[in-house]
């Protein structure tokens, strides 16, 4: 993928959490031919050293700016990810929505890139929720994204202005496997990024958490190595 910068190209605020998903968003973006702005929210979560693959993953693409905004949920806790409570390794029921689920996560992290994205005079909005491979989080589904366009355009001074907002979520509607391969496709180094929910002691993914199974599962699928426990 050609990284260049495009100085007359079009901005995009893009969710980088440090993720596979989020990474592949990110570089969509690029290829899509928008100056990228990368926003990570260090929201103060278990599993920090996402918060070093986000770098990583903005240096590699070429981002135009890169923030990485505090903004500590773990007052608020309710989450295996922002309070102490232990991340299951055994799955979770179907049609239950897991204890790894953030109270609201996404409403508050899209609400920010809103912000910036309005701010910088952007008008497209990344973000890597999946209808397919999404643990059940309610905050991932297609009708969420659908809501929260409408949310902007009714929020903002550009979107009363007649300048709306696009929230574009690529993944949506990809599984793992097909992830993975457009990382590939992307040049994308699937080791820039991760995903586990509970690091071990040594920095390493558990392999037992929901994130790690349905990441190793895809990757298995696409008959690809994960260059994240290779």
């Amino acid at each position: 993928m050609d990284i260049t910068e495009n100085k007359g190209a079009r901005r995009a605020v893009v969710l980088l959490s440090g993720g596979l998903d989020s990474m592949v968003c990110a570089g969509l973006a690029k290829e899509a031919g928008f100056n990228v702005l990368a926003l990570t929210i260090d929201y103060n979560q278990r599993h920090r050293v996402e918060l070093d693959a986000a770098a990583r993953i903005a240096r590699h693409i070429g981002v135009e700016r890169h923030i990485v905004l505090p903004l500590d949920l773990r007052g608020f806790g309710g989450s295996a990810l922002t309070d102490d409570i232990d991340v299951p390794k055994s799955g979770v029921e179907e049609d239950d929505i897991p204890v790894t689920y953030v109270p609201a996560r996404n409403t508050i992290f899209l609400s920010v890139a809103l912000g910036w994205a309005e701010a910088a005079g952007a008008r497209d909005i990344y973000v890597g929720v999946n209808a397919l491979d999404y643990s059940g989080y309610p905050d991932c589904r297609p009708e969420f994204i659908a809501g929260f366009e409408k949310l902007a355009e009714l929020a903002t001074k550009a979107g009363v202005n007649g300048e709306p907002f696009k929230f574009r979520a690529p993944l949506q509607y990809m599984g793992k496997a097909e992830i993975a391969k457009e990382a590939a496709r992307l040049g994308l180094d699937s080791g820039m990024s991760w995903s586990c929910y509970d690091p071990t002691p040594e920095g390493k993914p558990c392999g037992g958490c929901d994130s790690c199974r349905l990441r190793a599962k895809g990757f298995e699928e696409a008959g690809l190595v994960d260059g994240a426990v290779a």
